[in-house]
């Protein structure tokens, strides 16, 4: 991202919606007041490999986007509940990965619920997929809803992360 001679760095957040099968990342530059995209994507471990050896490719991959991007901040969607504990405790492993992967890199780590997100971008904690892609859209004057799913929601996040007033981001650090 550029930078005019006379204004503030920008910040770099990278938002990680995390995942054992998909993993969604979304690296927003703020500036200003002002939503830039960076990159946008998602980390795919083949289905067929180890458990462990998806959390190292997602693992693997972050620190690949941390090395590029060298963001402020790393913002992580936590608090989803699942009926199937052993879902759940997979994709608690999937967060942890994306924390120490920050942490590893003295990046401060924050963590909102799906909720929070969709509030801060949708005004609505209930909106749907669809509505989150298209206010993500909106915000970031892109050309069309980012896809997929799982990268649109971490870009949710990031933008739920820069609309934060600087108090409440302290709440959130995890």
């Amino acid at each position: 991202m550029k930078q005019s001679a006379n204004s503030s760095p920008a910040t770099i957040i990278l938002g990680v919606d995390p995942g054992t099968r998909v993993s969604g990342y979304g690296i927003i530059g703020v500036q200003n007041n002002r939503y830039e995209l960076i990159d946008y994507g998602c980390i795919r471990p083949p289905v067929e490999a180890l458990l462990s050896e998806r959390y190292l490719i997602i693992f693997e991959s972050l620190e690949e986007l941390i090395d590029s991007y060298h963001p402020d901040a790393v913002v992580v969607e936590t608090q989803y509940i699942q009926k199937n504990v052993q879902s759940a405790m997979k994709l608690g492993m999937a967060r942890g990965v994306a924390m120490i992967a920050a942490k590893k890199k003295r990046i401060p780590v924050f963590g909102y619920a799906p909720t929070e997100a969709k509030r801060a971008v949708t005004g609505n904690g209930r909106a749907s997929k669809h509505q989150v892609q298209g206010m993500v859209q909106r915000l970031l004057n892109l050309e069309a809803p980012p896809h997929p799913e799982d990268a649109a929601d971490a870009l949710a996040i990031a933008i739920c992360h820069a609309h934060m007033a600087e108090h409440l981001k302290k709440k959130h650090e995890i």
